[in-house]
């Protein structure tokens, strides 16, 4: 359309910056911002004074309510989060991004004002074209109507940070221009200013505060001056494209780097559906559902994988295309996970699923939620409480959701910080899973993710994920059975979980010199495996000859055989199924492994284990059953535990 423009309501001059006049600072310096406005304290008291007056109303309903004993009434707390949803809206930019950021942050906030803060929107009116084209020539050096052939006569939407336009290249490509809102640095930069004062007084003098408040400021603010950087969220945009644009459902804007600056961005125009959106999306063919699916792993991968993960999947920012692929849009609230941080969130998960609250609680320690001399005794069982509770019979029915409600209460109770880091998780996950809900209400996320952390636990070939695997099958020395086979049945329904590889990492971890503990364990179970087996398989032997011979069968199939022995017999038949029902499965693939395996050293040591073993075992209940055999039947010589020198004693089950 024609470059129509509205008539600005302030002179342009008096609202754009002026790099001339202002020095713009893209990237957050906290010492910077200090000596900036530590000399101007007429622009910061005027801007403190309207913060006060907007929050004295809800600060005297508070002081009210506890005045009448009236401040845990549900009603009047409700109240007051409305309250304070309606302030930071009104305060602008930078609170409407402190109340999205504290929604994520239990250990701050009460529970009663999480679900307000969550649906804080960024909803402020637009500004004049007339200063939005300004800004797009002083970044680009032309006008708009000397680089684009036609643009919107307004803006298609309009944000805390800027707002939108359709335009079209001369070249022919449709685009996305975003610019910037005047003055926002300057108005960010005096807000974080007052911010990080009062958080440093609050940290200094009030001993309640548990929380590194100036960190979660800078934090804080370190993410908001990316988002005003446009130019690093098209670095942004193309590094999340590197990373995750090669999976085949999943679709990332190209930026337009020539039309694009620190204030402007102009990008691939995207022509989709908000999945929120059931009837159009099911209207064009689309399954919402699998999309969601796809956003889940993508997810994952981000959070776990690569680190690199988007910090805002809201709905506005993730679109089906009519193709059936998922779109995202809005690079600027990024972050990043160090790789312990993402090998802990998976053993947390894997311990949250397996119930080993004592585990758990040594993993909020290696996540910095705890410190490392927090006694964990009152922890562990608190945790015990909250999340058998959660989980209920399935842990299919757990939700991002429940857990941050669930944990809100401990968080008050116990001296957790969250880092950070975890709050843009948490911030990213209950975002995408409440886009999940509304479109299946059922979607559980923690049961779409689970395979896809029990393939990483299986084939990833970190020392970290190795260790981790080893402790989650292995208990005092024991193999447990149900959890290789509940980590086998989730990691085939991984969409791309590579059983070879699997099976490829495992036999060089096993021989390799870390293995060596499970080298140990193992030749334990395939002893008592096969010896199990071979028992049972001859006394069925044994049983049919018995009946061709028209005689009552002396032995029971599972006779000899202790309950914990015919547990991990099932568990080993059903492991073998799982593997057959995984996608590609063919049992041959096998045997050019073999030669591989018999020419390692290890493999001719765990084999002399394993008959050394198995002889011992024969000999024991030889020496038990006719030897030691007593004709009057009593048994209490044949229960003892034969120690052969050298060797581990014998559990009772091999002497039967």
């Amino acid at each position: 359309m024609p470059y129509q423009t509205r008539t600005p309501a302030t002179p342009v001059n008096s609202v754009i910056e002026q790099p001339a006049q202002e020095s713009e600072l893209w990237r957050y310096n906290p010492e910077a911002i200090e000596a900036k406005y530590r000399n101007r304290p007429f622009a910061v008291l005027g801007r403190l004074l309207t913060i006060i007056s907007s929050f004295s109303g809800l600060l005297l309903r508070i002081w009210w309510a506890k005045a009448t004993g009236n401040n845990n009434n549900p009603k009047a707390q409700q109240k007051q989060a409305d309250h304070l949803k309606a302030i930071l809206t009104k305060l602008g930019p930078t609170y409407i991004k402190i109340g999205q950021a504290l929604s994520t942050r239990p250990d701050l906030v009460p529970p009663v004002y999480l679900t307000e803060l969550t649906s804080l929107q960024d909803q402020l009116p637009s500004f004049p074209n007339e200063i939005a084209f300004r800004f797009i020539e002083e970044e680009l050096g032309q006008p708009p109507e000397k680089i684009y052939a036609e643009i919107s006569d307004h803006p298609l939407a309009a944000a805390s940070l800027g707002q939108v336009y359709q335009a079209r290249l001369k070249t022919g490509e449709k685009v996305a221009v975003k610019v910037q809102r005047p003055d926002l640095q300057q108005r960010i930069n005096l807000d974080i200013f007052i911010m990080r004062r009062i958080a440093r007084w609050l940290q200094n003098n009030v001993k309640q505060v548990r929380s590194d408040l100036i960190g979660i400021t800078d934090e804080f603010a370190a993410r908001i001056f990316e988002e005003m950087n446009y130019a690093q969220e098209g670095r942004n945009a193309e590094k999340f494209k590197k990373l995750y644009g090669g999976m085949a459902e999943i679709y990332v804007p190209k930026i337009y780097w020539k039309y694009t600056g620190k204030r402007v961005l102009t990008m691939e125009w995207l022509d989709g559906t908000k999945l929120t959106n059931l009837k159009e999306v099911a209207a064009k063919g689309i399954d919402a559902t699998h999309l969601v699916e796809v956003g889940v792993e993508c997810s994952l991968r981000q959070l776990l994988e690569f680190g690199f993960f988007h910090a805002d999947p809201h709905p506005g920012n993730l679109l089906a295309l009519d193709d059936g692929r998922l779109a995202y849009l809005d690079f600027g609230m990024m972050s990043m996970i160090e790789p312990y941080q993402r090998y802990g969130l998976i053993e947390a998960v894997v311990h949250l699923v397996n119930r080993d609250f004592e585990a758990l609680a040594h993993d909020y320690v290696k996540l910095d939620f705890l410190k490392p001399d927090t006694d964990l005794a009152p922890i562990v069982p608190a945790l015990s409480t909250v999340f058998n509770n959660a989980l209920g019979a399935s842990v299919a029915e757990l939700n991002f959701k429940s857990i941050t409600d669930q944990m809100s209460g401990i968080m008050y109770e116990f001296p957790f910080k969250v880092p950070a880091y975890y709050a843009l998780i948490i911030r990213s996950m209950v975002t995408l899973e409440g886009i999940a809900i509304g479109v299946d209400p059922e979607f559980k996320v923690l049961s779409k993710a689970y395979p896809y952390v029990a393939k990483r636990l299986l084939t990833d070939n970190s020392p970290e994920l190795r260790h981790s695997l080893k402790d989650l099958l292995f208990k005092e020395g024991s193999f447990r059975w149900n959890r290789l086979e509940n980590l086998l049945n989730n990691a085939k329904d991984s969409t791309d979980y590579d059983l070879k590889g699997a099976v490829n990492q495992a036999i060089d971890y096993i021989f390799s010199e870390r293995g060596e503990f499970i080298r140990e364990r193992l030749a334990e179970e395939i002893i008592q495996s096969v010896d199990i087996l071979g028992r049972n398989t001859f006394q069925n032997i044994t049983s049919l000859v018995q009946e061709q011979l028209g005689q009552k069968p002396t032995h029971n199939q599972t006779r000899g055989m202790s309950a914990e022995d015919r547990a991990n017999l099932v568990h080993i038949q059903n492991i073998w199924r799982i593997l057959q029902e995984t996608p590609d499965f063919d049992p041959m693939f096998i045997l050019p492994l073999i030669p591989k395996v018999l020419i390692k050293p290890e493999t001719q040591q765990l084999g002399q284990k394993i008959a050394e073993g198995l002889l011992q075992r024969i000999a024991a209940r030889f020496i038990r059953n006719v030897l030691l055999a007593d004709p009057n039947g009593d048994k209490t010589r044949q229960r003892e535990v034969i120690r052969y020198p050298g060797s581990l004693p014998l559990p009772k089950s091999a002497l039967r």
